[in-house]
């Protein structure tokens, strides 16, 4: 009997005390034993049965009383309004109690998240995106945009700034892949029918995302002042007057007058800086709820019919 009051780790010797408590329960019924051992081999079995531990005293390790100390703390609870997520309904209230988590479906399917499926184009394209937004902060402490001196801010830039040259390298190279990430990230959605219902809303912000992203990465081109950027940015607003009804109104909004100059560097300056980033973000904010409304990224199709009964003949034919 002693070997079940001290028992150290109850999922090896459940079993063994289990079998303790039953044949003491047998003994004080064929031997007609006082009530108070009947009583208390009862007593023995009712505990094993509830739980297994008949210790009354739970060791628990430092680490856990303070990580229960600090979730049932007040201000965790203010924080974190519903308790671990260690059940469906828990996972459910923590997703849609979390100002970032919420945006993100409770449940999602699990061939959607396969490496070889999505390829993480979407999460690629959002990472590039920060380090955009991280690298181009910093550039903006050392460039003024004015056609007399933008030229020689990004020359010193490259050569007398401490990890200047490194960071626009950075952010010139993000800026390249984003247009690739983006671009494969469509054509993988495409090529998959996520477009479909009920994620054809979603396709179309999709498309407004990609088309903004060309349009910051056209406006960024004028910025360093060189030959090659006024003269591409030339051409680039040239096409502007053959757009249809708005004609010459178009060009001069991109350039601000006659031709490329510091009203065109400041118009898109501040449109690289501010207007597409915003609207970018914004986007990309719909854009991630409306998938986790439309119930996650779009898994793959199912198997063809001929394909499942294939596979149930053959289930039927090995059982």
């Amino acid at each position: 009997m002693p070997a079940i009051f001290n028992w150290e780790d109850n999922h090896n010797k459940e079993h063994k005390a289990t079998q303790y408590g039953w044949f003491c329960a047998i003994i004080c019924h064929s031997t007609m034993g006082s009530q108070w051992i009947e009583l208390f081999s009862i007593l023995i079995i009712g505990m094993i049965l509830r739980g297994g531990m008949v210790s009354s005293t739970t060791k628990k390790s430092v680490l856990d009383t303070a990580t229960q100390k600090l979730v049932e703390s007040q201000v965790w609870r203010s924080i974190f309004r519903h308790g671990y997520p260690d059940t469906p309904l828990n996972q459910s209230l923590v997703m849609m109690g979390n100002v970032f988590l919420h945006l993100h479906p409770v449940k999602v399917s699990r061939q959607a998240m396969r490496v070889t499926y999505t390829w993480c184009l979407g999460g690629i394209s959002f990472f590039l995106f920060l380090v955009l937004t991280l690298t181009g902060v910093f550039l903006m402490f050392f460039y003024v945009p004015d056609t007399g001196v933008a030229y020689q801010n990004i020359q010193q830039l490259s050569s007398a700034v401490a990890f200047g040259n490194l960071v626009r390298n950075m952010h010139r190279w993000a800026a390249h892949l984003m247009v690739v990430s983006v671009t494969l990230h469509m054509i993988r959605v495409f090529y998959h029918g996520a477009y479909k219902p009920p994620r054809e809303f979603n396709w179309v912000i999709g498309v407004c995302l990609f088309f903004f992203t060309l349009f910051l990465s056209f406006t960024g081109y004028l910025l360093p002042w060189d030959q090659i950027a006024i003269w591409a940015i030339t051409v680039g607003t040239n096409l502007a007057p053959y757009t249809p009804i708005l004609g010459d109104a178009a060009y001069k909004v991109l350039t601000g007058g006659s031709s490329v100059g510091q009203p065109t560097l400041i118009r898109f300056y501040v449109a690289h800086v501010i207007f597409f980033p915003l609207v970018l973000a914004l986007l990309m904010a719909v854009h991630f709820w409306r998938i986790r409304k439309d119930g996650g990224a779009a898994g793959p199709p199912p198997p063809p019919r001929r394909e499942q009964e294939t596979e149930v003949l053959v289930g039927s034919t090995r059982s």
